[in-house]
């Protein structure tokens, strides 16, 4: 990948805002650097034997926060100006995770059966625990989530002095310490049983891809096939941001990738920066909702509803197809906006030849579905999807997840071993999994919280009652909540926040559990496209050299067409059509003209909201006309028959509009 467009303060900028996504973690060397590899590649191991073993949970659940917590305080800094120097504390709060998870192990059934009458150690190792992850937290990922996290704390604690409708009787410190760490309730709860299953055995997945290659063949794939015309460069952003971002399951990383080779293709053909960064932030964005691996989100909402990842994986496919769609419609329009130049770009090679030097790739990135599709768990899908990755990278040199040498004893044994990207690989699966783990244990603590106080049925009566009963101001109040927090926190702290406290409302009101929880985690992902947290817009302006807020604006742009299709499955059961009725089971008894009709209204709808939102469709639009369509386009969004009749109607009226003006000012050409 050609990298040396990116000068030295834009490559810090991106540096910062990966940290800012990931954690801002310490670069040692030496002795300490390698200890800490074989710390991470251990922890990864452990997990592969986890998927493929039997071990029970809670040793499982216990032992994953305590490597978490490890790595973390060796890994990140108390404070920016410690960087890449370990001291003395972080030595202390590791140990300390160490000795707890000694503790909880050693008690045995007696330390989980006295969890609502702790003895006094009980509770000082409890508080330290809270502790140590609450400054986890705050290094990772910073004091928003833990000013969060704390409030929850204190209204577990405190909420007997609130007043109605959000008092409760309020509980103990002993009470509340013995839940959240002395039972699967709390922080060893449905986020990091996540965590320690399906997320790291994701993210290791999605290292082994980094670092065979896969990643630098699916984007020159994609220049291969859709280079050529004006807009190739748009079309290439697009498929490559998807076959990229599916295996990635992370927007500033795809954004990135995909920018630092396609930024300077953008600027040629006539592409304003501030619009550039926003088509690749867009692209990066859709990495959270695609599959096959889609954000850390969609694993808790497989946990939280009971179901097959699979079931998830069916419910993103056609929101999928219609967020990457209103991107392409939005590319083609770009066309005609900017007047494009017809620049040629030549790939190295052609997308026959890559595919057949390293078709294995698009194995490796569907073998997780085909697994699934035979029967197995999605723990054992992703298990042997790694294998398959590390065993089908053998195929090539270039590609050797082990090099060729050290079998031939060509390398050392063990420096060999040590040096190969199987190392790397392991190593930054488990490294690449920390920020979000930490999170998924802050989070235990706020859906412990809520469970032990009984606020999720709270906030939904609350919202329902000031909806007055309305479904679609209910569908608006909680996208505003989600979005709120979103600006707050990651993604799946969002969703985690939003799916336990906002997600029983929808459902109280006739929304279908798995809609409503796609939902939350749908708006989830687009709050990302909101500052403080608008992490990949700001990713692109420093690769494009935008302005930052501008860039974002251009974002909202890219991803509008989209931002309707929640309510498409929300607001009526028929809707449910785009989520493929939520199950295998329940697919095979639909009505596949209504998910052909319902799927055929939406696509029309975004069509519509493309061109308003754009100004642009065959021709420049007029006022009267931009405003129709993108009246058409909400109407097209809600599923009833009326609202498709007035959305059609107005679509028809502007595509005769547009399409006369367009044969009046096109000459024709000579016979």
């Amino acid at each position: 990948m050609d990298e040396s467009h990116i000068d030295s303060i834009t490559q810090a900028k991106l540096d910062a805002l990966i940290a800012q996504e990931e954690g801002d973690s310490n670069s040692y060397r030496g002795t300490l650097a390698k200890f800490l590899t074989l710390i991470a590649v251990g922890m990864s191991l452990f997990h592969l034997y986890a998927a493929y073993s039997i071990v029970p949970t809670q040793i499982l659940r216990t032992v994953h926060v305590t490597l978490v917590l490890f790595l973390v305080y060796l890994s990140f800094p108390i404070a920016a100006r410690f960087k890449n120097r370990l001291k003395w504390w972080d030595v202390i709060f590791a140990i300390t995770s160490l000795f707890i998870l000694y503790y909880i192990i050693a008690g045995g059934d007696d330390f989980s059966d006295r969890n609502t009458a702790p003895n006094q150690m009980d509770i000082l190792v409890g508080v330290a625990l809270i502790c140590l992850i609450l400054e986890a937290v705050r290094r990772t990922n910073g004091m928003i989530l833990v000013s969060v996290t704390v409030m929850f704390i204190l209204y577990a604690l405190f909420g007997n002095y609130l007043p109605a409708p959000w008092t409760h009787k309020g509980y103990e410190l002993d009470r509340f310490v013995g839940y959240m760490y002395m039972t699967l309730e709390g922080i060893f709860g449905t986020a990091v049983d996540v965590s320690a299953t399906l997320i790291i055995l994701f993210t290791i997945f999605g290292a082994f891809l980094q670092f065979t290659g896969a990643g630098k063949f699916f984007i020159d794939f994609s220049f291969a096939a859709m280079g050529g015309k004006s807009s190739g460069v748009g079309r290439t952003i697009v498929m490559s941001s998807f076959l990229l971002g599916g295996p990635s399951g992370s927007g500033v990383a795809t954004t990135v990738t995909v920018g630092s080779v396609a930024a300077p293709m953008l600027d040629k053909v006539g592409y304003d920066k501030n619009a550039a960064g926003g088509l690749l932030a867009a692209g990066g964005l859709g990495a959270i909702i695609s599959p096959p691996v889609l954000g850390a989100a969609a694993f808790l909402i497989a946990d939280f509803l009971k179901i097959s990842y699979l079931d998830v994986l069916l419910m993103a496919t056609i929101p999928t197809i219609l967020f990457y769609l209103g991107l392409f419609v939005m590319v083609e329009i770009d066309v005609r906006k900017y007047g494009m130049k017809q620049i040629q770009f030549e790939a190295i090679e052609s997308a026959w030849s890559l595919t057949k030097k390293y078709w294995f790739h698009f194995f490796s990135l569907v073998s997780i579905v085909v697994f699934m599709l035979y029967g197995f768990s999605p723990i054992m899908s992703v298990f042997w999807a790694t294998v398959v990755s590390a065993a089908s990278s053998m195929l090539r040199r270039d590609t050797a997840i082990i090099s060729w040498d050290w079998f031939t004893g060509k390398q050392p044994l063990l420096s060999g071993l040590y040096q190969s990207n199987l190392t790397k690989a392991l190593a930054a699966g488990s490294t690449g999994v920390l920020a979000i783990a930490a999170t998924c244990a802050g989070a235990g603590l706020i859906v412990g919280t809520v469970t032990l106080t009984g606020l999720g049925l709270k906030f939904s009566s609350i919202v329902i009652e000031y909806a007055g009963g309305s479904l679609l101001l209910t569908t608006i109040f909680t996208a505003l909540v989600v979005w709120v927090v979103g600006l707050a926190v990651p993604v799946t702290a969002s969703y985690i926040i939003c799916a336990v406290i906002a997600a029983p409302a929808l459902i109280n009101l006739g929304v279908p559990a798995f809609a409503a929880h796609m939902f939350i985690f749908y708006y989830a992902v687009l709050s990302e496209v909101s500052p403080p947290t608008a992490l990949s817009p700001f990713a692109a302006a420093a690769i494009c050299k935008g302005d930052p807020y501008k860039t974002t604006m251009q974002t909202w742009k890219y991803v509008a067409p989209a931002i309707l299709v929640p309510f498409m499955f929300t607001l009526d059961k028929s809707g449910s059509s785009l989520l493929l009725m939520g199950s295998m089971d329940a697919l095979q008894k639909a009505d596949w003209m209504q998910i052909a009709w319902i799927s055929f209204t939406a696509i029309v709808g975004i069509i519509c909201l493309a061109g308003g939102l754009q100004g642009w469709f065959i021709e420049k639009t007029k006022w009267p006309e931009r405003i129709i369509m993108v009246v058409s386009g909400v109407a097209l969004a809600y599923p009833s028959t009326s609202a498709d009749v007035v959305g059609f109607v107005g679509f028809a009226l502007v595509l005769i509009t547009q399409s006369i003006r367009h044969f009046k000012t096109t000459p024709l050409n000579p016979v």
